[in-house]
């Protein structure tokens, strides 16, 4: 192009600001990117939300962090006195003094915290990260996972073994019957919304299980509007309708579930071989041969019984002669089953407030319409029963046989690639327990991750040691958890604190280092799958930046390279050099970082789609599942063994009106939230294009109570909670039940571009939607807050100000 002459280029991409990640074109005219466009071409284009076309406004935003910042002044000091400062007094200043605190107190006490790849473009570094965190010793990443995932990738695996549906995911293109719980893909994942659709339009049922009446609910087959935290009760419900009329695969049932393993009546043990004869095996488990009328064998190391499970009883009591008397025992089936009987429709209908005539009429549709797919999100992620909510909805997809089926959840292929977060060893050999262990071992720790609980408790009370040192990506903690009066005085605390980010925040504010990170259009990333489908699964992008980064800004990847070899940790990380990084994650692929980079449309690598893998046999022993059984654990003795129930069981959210009626009757309203369709949590509010179409934060509630209340549609009203109070602008939903409201987090952020003004995030005036949340009622076993099922009151505020 002649000198003078403006030039356009389109470059095939993807966004990054969420988990959809969804297929991109970016036109940057004369050097400057300027727009971003769905790519239809892509498995995951097919639509792209309002906070991606609003990417060039995030891009080019005045207030982006752009150089390293020291603070100057005391944390208490209302102005930090943040002084710029270069890359190599950061990173030199940074290592040291995690050096520092990991030679005297040990590298547990130094957390990590990112945040959730969910809602962030941290998908780019999150396994570099956990190698990092890995690399210097550390035990403890506070990662959101108690609030953002617990269900989806760890509740479950006391049933299946494994992550469902975080990674078994739903096979929309094959489903008869979707089931969304808790989860509106419409603002979380755009790419399984526009999935959902065609679904639909080839004759797919959809079933929605939601508080709100959502946009997928609007075009439901059946919405089941569920009473905030009492989800467990509904999955019993529909579980026991469909037990009851014989609407469920019974020998999928009876082969692939430990429901015929007899349990013990007198322990709830699993009955062994060792209890029935002495010096029997105790890794032997017992079920019943209902042909010959007798107990028999089931060996967990091979996967298989000693008759044919076609010969096992699923139900019943039976009374098994052991060496030290007779015991009687019923099937793992038969104490589900009694269990989802416990909650016929019309008790149903008593608690969750969903008609029983919809409960048996969906329970139906979820048989009739098999295979079903399902996915479940936060909604029912941040409750006090969290654990038990995932497992009772899980039985659903046990009891339609479609696990691993063609158009149920299905474990997708992926491209072949180490995993670069696990494969260095922990430093030292014998790493540190992680927070939270002895209170909840069955929880986050046990996997690495560290609740916000947990974090501030062993930084303000250090146990179960002191937590001195804090290196957040990302994560704007006290917007985003609970407890955040405490988070404030924990995070002032720390004796040192680096936090990543794109803008400062109010959590940023507490650090001692401010380090300025490129946004996801500003960087280099290497995706290996788009996971929502087998197309989308063979697709290699190494996504090129299409706009400059701000200043001295690094990507989070790069950021955590030079902090490695600051640290004296770059032999893991190949001495800084990134693009040795990413050879080594495609080299099993045999695709080329080169190769790549010219062609930012990426390469598709051919994957074959293999389904029920785990009836294939390794050394003529059936792969079975990731449990102690080998089976789907229908009742789970790893729970049992931690004083938790062995079955998925109701409990009532431990702050609602049933089990709290002293609260109650100060706070008679419902208080759940949800995502905005504008924000990604609490980013974003300070671009032009998004706040005007939400310029405040608001509450829905539903007409006949605001009228009770005096308030109008619009109207600043007072959201108070037994833990404390915000404000927001009232919005009327006669969708709503009259007893509940839906509040909004993530506001702090002004937009004077249009005049909108920012909110303090430490009192009752601002809009902080999580000080009204406490951490005393918690989930016992992963420690998930009730974020989405609280108590509350709503008043009308006072005109003056107007706020």
């Amino acid at each position: 192009m002649a000198p003078g002459h403006p030039t356009s280029e389109r470059v095939r991409t993807y966004c990054a600001l969420c988990v959809s990640r969804c297929g991109a074109i970016a036109t940057i005219e004369d050097g400057r990117f300027v727009r971003l466009d769905p790519d239809p071409s892509h498995p995951t284009g097919q639509a792209l939300c309002a906070k991606g076309r609003a990417a060039p406004e995030l891009v080019h935003h005045r207030d982006r962090l752009k150089y390293p910042l020291k603070r100057t002044r005391p944390k208490g000091d209302p102005d930090p006195g943040w002084q710029r400062i270069g890359w190599d007094e950061a990173l030199e200043l940074t290592a040291s003094r995690l050096g520092a605190l990991a030679a005297e107190s040990g590298p547990e006490s130094v957390a990590f915290s990112l945040v959730s790849p969910s809602t962030s473009a941290s998908d780019d570094s999150m396994a570099w990260v956990e190698r990092l965190m890995r690399a210097f010793g550390s035990p403890n990443l506070v990662g959101a996972m108690e609030l953002c995932g617990w269900g989806r990738y760890f509740a479950t695996g006391f049933t299946f073994g494994a992550p469902v549906p975080g990674k078994y995911l739903p096979d929309l293109e094959n489903a008869g019957c979707i089931l969304f719980w808790g989860y509106n893909p419409n603002h979380a994942r755009l790419a399984h919304a526009t999935a959902t659709l065609a679904a639909q339009k080839r004759g797919a049922r959809l079933v929605v299980v939601d508080p709100r009446r959502t946009e997928p609910a609007r075009r439901a087959d059946a919405w089941l509007q569920v009473r905030p935290g009492t989800d467990a009760a509904l999955a019993l419900g529909l579980a026991g309708v469909m037990i009851e009329r014989g609407w469920f695969d019974e020998p999928f049932v009876r082969e692939w579930t430990n429901g015929p393993l007899l349990v013990r009546s007198d322990t709830g043990r699993l009955l062994t071989d060792a209890d029935v004869s002495e010096g029997g095996d105790a890794g032997r488990h017992v079920a019943w041969d209902r042909a010959a009328g007798r107990p028999t064998g089931y060996d967990p190391r091979r996967g298989r019984y000693d008759v044919d499970p076609t010969d096992l009883a699923l139900s019943g009591e039976h009374t098994v002669r052991t060496w030290k008397g007779d015991v009687r025992c019923r099937t793992a089936f038969e104490l589900a089953a009694a269990r989802c009987r416990a909650y016929p429709p019309e008790r149903v209908e008593a608690i969750t407030g969903v008609p029983r005539a919809e409960v048996e009429r969906s329970a139906r549709l979820l048989w009739e319409s098999r295979p079903l797919a399902y996915y479940a999100w936060s909604g029912v992620e941040m409750q006090t029963s969290s654990t038990q909510i995932a497992r009772a909805i899980a039985q659903l997809s046990v009891l339609t046989g479609s696990l691993d089926a063609r158009g149920g959840n299905v474990l997708f292929p992926a491209v072949a690639s180490p995993a670069v977060g696990s494969e260095v060893p922990a430093r030292p050999a014998r790493p540190a327990v992680g927070l939270g262990v002895a209170e909840r071992p069955l929880g986050p720790a046990r996997w690495g991750f560290a609740t916000t609980d947990e974090l501030y408790r062993g930084i303000l009370e250090r146990e179960p040691y002191a937590v001195r040192g804090l290196v957040g990506f990302g994560s704007n903690l006290l917007l985003s958890h609970g407890d955040v009066l405490r988070g404030r005085g924990a995070l002032a605390a720390l004796d040192f604190y680096v936090h990543a980010d794109l803008f400062m925040n109010p959590t940023a504010e507490l650090a001692d280092v401010v380090l300025p990170v490129a946004s996801g259009f500003e960087r280099e990333a290497l995706k290996l799958g788009f996971e929502v489908s087998p197309a989308a699964q063979s697709l290699v992008q190494l996504r090129r930046p299409v706009a400059a980064p701000p200043g001295e800004a690094r990507s989070d990847t790069a950021i955590v390279f030079d902090l490695a070899v600051a640290l004296g940790l770059g032999e893991h990380f190949w001495n800084g050099d990134v693009d040795a990084a990413y050879r080594h994650q495609l080299a099993p692929s045999g695709l080329s970082l080169e190769w790549l980079r010219a062609h930012p449309e990426g390469a598709r690598v051919a994957l074959e789609t293999r389904y029920r893998k785990f009836a294939e046999t390794a050394g003529g022993v059936p792969l079975g599942f990731g449990t102690p059984t080998r089976k789907i654990e229908l009742y789970s003795e790893t729970l049992l063994a931690h004083g938790q129930p062995p079955l998925p069981e109701y409990q009532e959210p431990q702050v609602g009106p049933v089990s709290r009626p002293d609260l109650a009757e100060r706070y008679p309203l419902v208080l759940t939230c949800a995502k905005h369709t504008l924000f990604c949590e609490s980013q974003h509010r300070a671009l032009p294009s998004l706040r005007r179409k939400a310029m405040d934060p608001e509450v829905e509630l539903h007409p006949a109570a605001a009228a009770e209340r005096g308030i109008a549609a619009g109207d600043w009203v007072r959201i108070e909670t037994p833990e404390g109070r915000v404000r927001a602008r009232a919005r009327l939903n006669d969708t709503l039940q009259p007893n509940v409201v839906c509040g909004q987090h993530g506001w702090w952020q002004p937009c004077p571009e249009v005049g909108a003004p920012g909110y303090e995030p430490f009192g009752p005036d601002g809009a902080n939607f999580n000080l009204l949340i406490g951490n005393a009622a918690i989930d016992p076993i992963s420690g998930s807050v009730p974020h989405r099922a609280y108590l509350c009151e709503i008043r009308r505020a006072e005109e003056a100000g107007g706020r």
